[in-house]
């Protein structure tokens, strides 16, 4: 497979497929642009290598075609200053006038294409389809999309010599400029940028090169959006620490009592068969045994602390105890390989971190003691960032819905496109 460190660019046009999904204020103020900064290292050595730079996003989600708030132009200047080189900006993807901005780049230059998801074609989905459409339009409509979405891929491909895929976040959708468009280049000319190939290592060594013993922490509030990656961890993991809302639905399936804590009624039967696959499978299935409780949602509640199974009426749980904060540790201090998604509790108010953070500065040990430690998932992530940690674990993921979907065992679209 090609890398991008073995690929000289020079004279080469590249489309470089990034995620500057970045969060706009009001005014259209970037105000984290973290995607961007971490996108930097693969854009520059394109251009210290002598190529031109042709960059594709998506920013948002536009349903109805173009829409200001949603347009890349607000991007460009800070894009500008992060590379220190004038980006020009052409306002749609596909058309003449993109070939011939794409045409006219010398060594060196800059252009950023609109907001890829203005055309239906970039996500392959039909717009504008009547909510009583019959099951016949809405198979034509299908079938007319996927007839423009190649049209579309093609035109894409056409405009660069060289494609590299550097969006991490959206490699697990087909979409044109995410995976289709790879199948336009020969193997030669295609690879993964710098942090997407970080990503895929990242990945891959804590999912099939992980060293023992392996420990999962998964955390959120339901069990129902982690069902298929727990069912994937237990064949995989020797601990796995259930944290967050999810512990309540497996208290409560156990026997216990949870007053007001969140729970999912309907998934008690699912969370006993989840305990039994742990124990056929020879997985230590790790959960609270104490909590955090308050007598209301709120960072200002009254607070107590007693054993997880006997939460009184009117108190809910909101984060773990300094029981489960020890018995925690101490597995993910004991382990080699480590990955974290989700938190024990209400991170966001501040009165109920302490488990989070427990959590965190175990894995920050663990990792200064050898093991291989990765933090994914928009949660978690925010925790390691919070505490001031995230430089002291191995890799802080950008990946989100990616990343669960790699750990759930799917393979990834943008990922076979360029791995074959």
């Amino acid at each position: 497979m090609q890398t991008i460190d073995n690929y000289n660019f020079a004279g080469k046009k590249a489309f470089v497929r990034v995620d500057f999904n970045v969060p706009l204020d009001e005014n259209f103020n970037i105000t984290d642009d973290t995607r961007m900064v971490k996108a930097l290292p693969t854009l520059k050595k394109i251009l210290a290598d002598g190529g031109s730079l042709i960059i594709g996003s998506h920013l948002g989600r536009p349903k109805k075609g173009p829409e200001d708030k949603f347009s890349l132009r607000h991007i460009v200047a800070h894009l500008s200053e992060l590379l220190g080189t004038e980006v020009k900006f052409v306002d749609d993807c596909v058309g003449d006038k993109v070939k011939a901005a794409a045409a006219a780049l010398k060594p060196g230059e800059v252009l950023l294409l609109e907001n890829l998801r203005f055309h239906a074609e970039e996500e392959g989905k039909p717009r504008g389809l009547a909510e009583d459409a019959s099951d016949e339009e809405k198979a034509a409509a299908k079938k007319a999309i996927k007839a423009s979405q190649k049209e579309f891929t093609k035109e894409l491909a056409s405009l660069a010599d060289v494609y590299v895929n550097d969006a991490f976040g959206t490699a697990h959708r087909a979409h044109a400029s995410t995976a289709l468009m790879a199948e336009y280049f020969t193997p030669e000319n295609k690879m993964f940028g710098y942090l997407m190939g970080k990503e895929v290592a990242a990945v891959n060594k804590v999912m099939k090169e992980m060293v023992r013993p392996f420990t999962a922490i998964m955390g959120g509030s339901k069990v129902s959006s982690k069902i298929d990656i727990i069912e994937n961890l237990l064949t995989k993991v020797d601990n796995l620490i259930i944290a967050g809302g999810m512990t309540y639905t497996f208290t409560k399936a156990l026997g216990g009592k949870i007053g007001n804590s969140i729970c999912e009624d309907d998934k008690l039967d699912l969370a006993l068969e989840l305990i039994e696959k742990a124990k056929a499978n020879h997985v230590n299935l790790v959960l609270a045994v104490d909590a955090k409780i308050a007598d209301d949602f709120s960072n200002d509640a009254h607070t107590d602390f007693c054993d997880v199974d006997k939460i009184p009426d009117g108190w809910e749980g909101m984060d773990i105890g300094p029981k489960s904060e020890a018995l925690f540790a101490d597995v993910i201090k004991k382990s080699k390989t480590i990955l974290w998604n989700g938190p024990t509790g209400v991170f966001e108010f501040d009165n109920f971190t302490s488990g989070s953070r427990a959590v965190a500065e175990a894995i920050v040990e663990a990792t200064k003691n050898g093991a291989f430690s990765l933090v994914g998932g928009g949660d978690s992530v925010a925790c390691v960032n919070k505490f001031g940690l995230a430089d002291q674990v191995s890799y802080v993921s950008t990946g989100g819905g990616a990343l669960l979907e790699a750990i759930e065992g799917k393979v990834l679209p943008g990922i076979a496109a360029i791995q074959g």
